[in-house]
């Protein structure tokens, strides 16, 4: 027995037959290396546990959270979280704890490097970023982390997992115009940073002397960024089991809502993931596939979403899915066949976007979203790229944009991408798609 998962059995036993509980226990050392002006300004690393509780006594539930795990103040802690679980009102709809453990594939996405990193491993990226651009200044981060963490409640299921991740983000800035870049993987070493630094000088480099161009609707090739960000609102507000309880949810499972180029996946077993093998209620993470060839297929279930709906948990709850709903947790699109340079050639008149920005949802059943584009958007004519576009702003469906007929083609550069909600949940190719309805320009 691991020393955090005798801590996860501590903490149960100081509750005992007072309330059902469950205990989760995370540690491990995470550090970041940030840099602005092409130098190295912050190098920060992180060591210790976090243990969460959630108890519940007479259907009334309170959790908490604290990272002090000396015996004293861990007392304390239970007590206080005891406590507030007495004066909380009946919750109607507490499914109970976790009961079982039917098994399944072993999970483990971690890398004994990553983990130990040191700040010169880091380092190392920040200057092969930095020198892909030496006459432009480089801003970004690098980050490493090693988690692992165990799971304990009162119904007997417990289970440990651990998991690394490593992340590259940076732009390269001219006077006028900045290009982004990104890498992401469970494995530093998968990161080839002068790579990511080259992408980022190619775009920041290529944007000066944008130019406006007239709102309308236009055939995009969106990269992976983009493409992430479509796939993480997709999953939050249309799989989301408590979205689609509540009526809220454009997701329809059986009718075929997207493109049959479109298959989307869930699955934390993939060798590519991050993260562990169960969920914050203890159920192992099941594979979801949630759009095959175009056909909406499945949805994300907690426990709590999974009773209502009288189906199975698919070992999707995460900290605050009691209010938000289940939640991704390591998405893939299948990618195609041809390079982003070859879907560029197919494009007679359109817009390249490379990163977007500040997303919001404005209607969660047709998935009408407004952003905008930033760090490197670019005119397709022709088939070529021929001049950089100054920030446009967009209103469009997300649901439409990978609607049936809408995707043109798909790259065959499927990678971990940043998005909306941060790196490391989407596993995203480019796309090329045959309409997209920009409003204006980024002050619109």
């Amino acid at each position: 027995m691991s020393e955090r998962m005798r801590l996860a059995e501590t903490v149960l036993e100081r509750i005992g037959a007072r309330a059902e509980a469950e205990v989760r226990v995370a540690g491990g050392s995470s550090a970041l290396t940030r840099f602005a002006n092409s130098f190295i300004h912050q190098n920060v690393g992180e060591e210790g546990d976090v243990v969460s509780l959630r108890m519940a006594a007479d259907g009334r539930v309170a959790s908490g959270t604290t990272s002090n795990v000396d015996p004293d103040r861990l007392g304390v802690f239970v007590e206080e979280t005891l406590e507030r679980c007495r004066v909380q009102p009946v919750d109607p709809h507490w499914p109970g704890l976790t009961g079982e453990d039917p098994g399944g594939p072993a999970v483990d996405h971690y890398d004994p490097a990553t983990a130990a990193a040191e700040p010169a491993d880091r380092a190392g990226r920040v200057a092969a970023f930095g020198a892909a651009g030496p006459d432009m200044e480089a801003a970004g981060y690098c980050s490493t982390s090693g988690v692992e963490i165990a799971f304990a409640n009162s119904a007997g299921v417990s289970h440990e997992g651990r998991y690394t991740a490593a992340t590259l983000d940076g732009i390269h800035r001219t006077g006028t115009s900045a290009g982004s870049g990104h890498a992401a993987s469970n494995r530093l070493d998968d990161i080839d940073a002068a790579a990511v630094g080259a992408l980022a000088a190619e775009r920041a480099t290529g944007s000066v002397g944008a130019y406006d161009v007239k709102p309308g609707d236009y055939q995009v090739v969106l990269s992976p960024e983009c493409v992430a960000t479509i796939g993480i609102f997709l999953a939050y507000y249309g799989f989301n089991g408590k979205f689609h309880n509540e009526g809220m949810s454009f997701a329809e499972v059986g009718a075929d809502q997207f493109d049959p180029a479109i298959n989307l996946v869930d699955d934390a077993t993939d060798a590519r993931a991050v993260g562990i093998g169960f969920d914050t209620e203890g159920t192992r993470r099941s594979p979801v596939t949630l759009v095959e060839t175009g056909a909406t297929k499945g949805l994300f279930h907690d426990r709590r979403t999974a009773a209502q709906a009288g189906a199975a948990s698919t070992g999707h709850a995460a900290p605050g899915s009691e209010v938000y709903g289940p939640v991704p947790s390591a998405l893939f699109f299948a990618p195609g066949d041809r390079s982003a340079e070859d879907l560029i050639e197919e494009v007679d008149r359109g817009i390249y976007v490379a990163t977007f920005n500040y997303c919001r949802v404005l209607d969660p059943k047709t998935m009408a979203v407004t952003g905008l584009t930033r760090n490197g958007t670019f005119m397709i004519e022709n088939g070529r790229i021929t001049g950089a576009v100054t920030g446009m702003r967009f209103t469009q469906s997300f649901l439409a944009a990978l609607g049936p007929g809408n995707v043109l083609g798909i790259g065959n550069d499927a990678r971990w991408a940043d998005s909306e909600f941060g790196p490391l949940i989407v596993n995203a190719p480019s796309m090329w798609l045959g309409s997209w309805h920009f409003t204006g320009g980024t002050e619109a």
